[in-house]
């Protein structure tokens, strides 16, 4: 995954772990996060549940990315705050493509707020 996105010219910034990520999201403010459900320590669905209660997050584009593909994951994942939820294995194009949709939706709220 982080091959591909490079390779279309994102930056990839990488976490080991859940408490890492929230530190990460919150210093290096980025334009969207990839997450994993199943994390050492603290869970997807509860660092999505985080970064949503957090002002300075709450409106970074998630993407849960998960092997736990059944539809009550994807419905929970939904429901603490993500954008979407694409379910493990998926083609890197795809990645790229929600990747690219989330941002482009981030980027056409941002300019209707600048409009007001």
């Amino acid at each position: 995954m982080d091959y591909s996105l490079r390779h279309e010219g994102y930056e990839v910034i990488a976490a080991g772990n859940g408490l890492e990520g929230i530190r990460k999201a919150r210093q290096e403010a980025p334009d969207l996060v990839i997450l994993d459900v199943m994390l050492p320590g603290m869970d997807g669905f509860e660092i999505c549940h985080r970064l949503r209660s957090e002002p300075d997050t709450a409106q970074l584009p998630i993407i849960m990315f998960s092997a736990k593909a059944q539809e009550i994951d994807k419905n929970t994942g939904l429901k603490v705050g993500a954008d979407d939820y694409l379910p493990k294995p998926a083609a890197p194009a795809e990645i790229v493509n929600r990747v690219a949709r989330l941002l482009e939706k981030k980027e056409s709220g941002r300019a209707a707020e600048e409009k007001v």
